[in-house]
């Protein structure tokens, strides 16, 4: 049955635009009309004045409502994660396995297949995230598990039946042609706990590297002489950077440095999320350390960084205050720049008709009233 989405500013291509009822049908959005041409007889769900934006698109989540992808990779698992973070605007995601052992991945693949096989909302592939990385960038990655890339592990890596699967790897730990053939099957490469020089990332980038895993963190900085991977990040026009915009990753000022090179077009924001986000328990095990969340920072013992508590409507809401955008730029950042990072930029990220109606309520506060995907609300209104 068709509803119509009214009394709501909605986010079009233009702008916010009041006065409009978006139309679902079938999960997906099927006309987007002047509130004055709806039939009387038509259902409508009453949005109370609020934003509605495209629903955020996380292509780095390792946990949420208490659930660690690492720790248990099941459906289960992908289930409660897509449900915690339902709650924060999230209608898409990558469950994403830090360093493993192949044998792990493997089971990490097949849960995120079997997921997308059993309809679990939001889960649009997996982000491997590892264990091809530099020991000398390793953050809060478990070293020995680290390992070179070579045709048991290319294997794996392209195995994945449904959805999308994104790889961070440190350029400088491969070679181009495997990068090549990652991306020639399919895969999204992007670089991230690398201490590689300029020119070897240059190189990454022609051989198919298509991004950067958190700029600016677990990565050779920019310096005068040696521009680094943050330095051919920023140079590159092409590439996708993900940013945490937490306040604590990065300091406001780099990141709008950052925008100023980018453009508002090649930035997106990610969470980095553990199991903390939409649950009251901030401390969890992670590789045999115990993390702790210590004013909104996940850190282990030594005071590492161990992702964030970040979630998606915090760092929209962030990105507004540090950077100084505008509800439209971080809303794109945090869907359609994802969205069209992954290939999905056809079915996601926008409200337009014949999109997937993936779609986020928010509060003049910007705090989250409903999620929806596939036109099926997540939230109780």
């Amino acid at each position: 049955m068709m509803i119509a989405l009214v009394n709501g500013r909605v986010l079009s291509e233009h702008g916010i635009a009041d006065g409009q009822a978006v139309l679902l049908d079938e999960g997906h959005i099927r006309a987007i009309v002047p509130m004055g041409a709806l039939p009387d007889n038509m259902a409508r769900y009453d949005l109370r004045g609020g934003f509605l934006l495209p629903g955020f698109i996380d292509v780095q989540v390792n946990g949420g409502g208490g659930a660690l992808f690492n720790d248990a990779p099941t459906v289960e698992t992908i289930r409660t994660i897509g449900t915690a973070h339902a709650n924060f605007g999230t209608t898409g995601f990558l469950p994403t396995i830090i360093s493993a052992d192949l044998d792990a991945i493997k089971t990490a693949i097949t849960a995120v297949d079997a997921a997308i096989e059993a309809g679990v909302p939001g889960v649009l592939g997996i982000h491997i995230e590892g264990p091809f990385l530099s020991s000398a960038r390793k953050g809060i990655h478990d070293a020995s598990k680290f390992r070179t890339l070579g045709t048991e592990a290319l294997e794996l890596l392209t195995s994945l039946k449904r959805g999308k699967t994104l790889l961070t790897l440190a350029p400088e730990t491969t070679t181009p042609q495997t990068i090549r053939a990652l991306a020639d099957a399919g895969v999204i490469v992007s670089a991230g706990h690398t201490d590689a020089s300029f020119d070897i990332v240059q190189n990454a980038l022609r051989s198919g590297v298509k991004g950067f895993t958190h700029l600016f963190n677990a990565m050779s900085p920019l310096t005068s002489r040696a521009p680094g991977v943050v330095g051919a990040a920023l140079d590159d026009r092409e590439s996708w950077c993900g940013i945490i915009v937490d306040g604590h990753h990065v300091h406001p000022a780099v990141l709008r440095i950052a925008l100023r090179c980018k453009g508002i077009d090649r930035l997106m924001l990610i969470t980095d999320a553990m199991p903390s986000v939409g649950s009251p328990t901030k401390s969890f095990a992670l590789q045999g350390r115990t993390i702790t969340v210590k004013g909104g920072v996940c850190v282990a013992p030594d005071g590492t960084l161990a992702g964030s508590d970040l979630d998606m409507a915090a760092a929209v809401s962030n990105t507004m205050a540090l950077l100084g955008v505008d509800l439209s730029a971080a809303a794109r950042m945090a869907s359609l720049n994802p969205a069209t990072f992954l290939g999905l930029e056809q079915a996601l990220g926008r409200i337009q008709p014949g999109y997937r109606a993936d779609l986020v309520l928010l509060t003049e506060k910007l705090d989250v009233l409903q999620s929806w995907v596939g036109g099926r609300p997540l939230l109780a209104f």
